[in-house]
């Protein structure tokens, strides 16, 4: 019985390695999109959390009653000593995008958001669709 635990706990540290971690486990772990959704007055009040973005790199969109917001940033780290050699050199592109199912009864210009800190603050009214309910009877026999 302590053999196996020890074999189990050897596997699940051995794939607890980065070396073996899927795409979409990193992204499980990422800190990138985190959001919060709170209710008040009327209104859905939406923070996204884009660390190290600026807002001109950031996108909110309205379309089809999905409001999506994505963001994408290049960053290019060049650093050479005196002669001209690198002595560092670092790339980064990267990209994230959510959406989220607002409903076709909210317009572009009923949506006010601003970004400060690293944070998207949205806020979105609060639709009121009165669903008519049709009653059918059934017959019975």
């Amino acid at each position: 019985m302590l053999l196996a635990n020890r074999v189990n706990n050897l596997f699940d540290e051995m794939f607890k390695d980065p070396f073996f971690r899927t795409p979409s486990s990193w992204m499980e772990h990422s800190n990138l999109m985190k959001t919060d959704v709170l209710e008040k007055d009327g209104s859905y009040l939406i923070d996204v959390e884009l660390p190290g973005y600026a807002k001109e790199e950031v996108v909110a969109e309205l379309k089809d009653g999905y409001l999506t917001v994505s963001a994408k940033r290049n960053e290019n780290k060049d650093e050479k000593d005196e002669a001209g050699n690198y002595i560092r050199r670092e790339r980064y592109t990267g990209s994230c995008k959510r959406s989220f199912y607002i409903g076709n009864g909210v317009k572009q210009e009923d949506i006010k958001a601003a970004f400060k800190d690293g944070i998207l603050h949205l806020s979105i009214p609060k639709q009121n669709v009165g669903i008519e309910e049709k009653k059918s009877y059934i017959a019975i026999e």
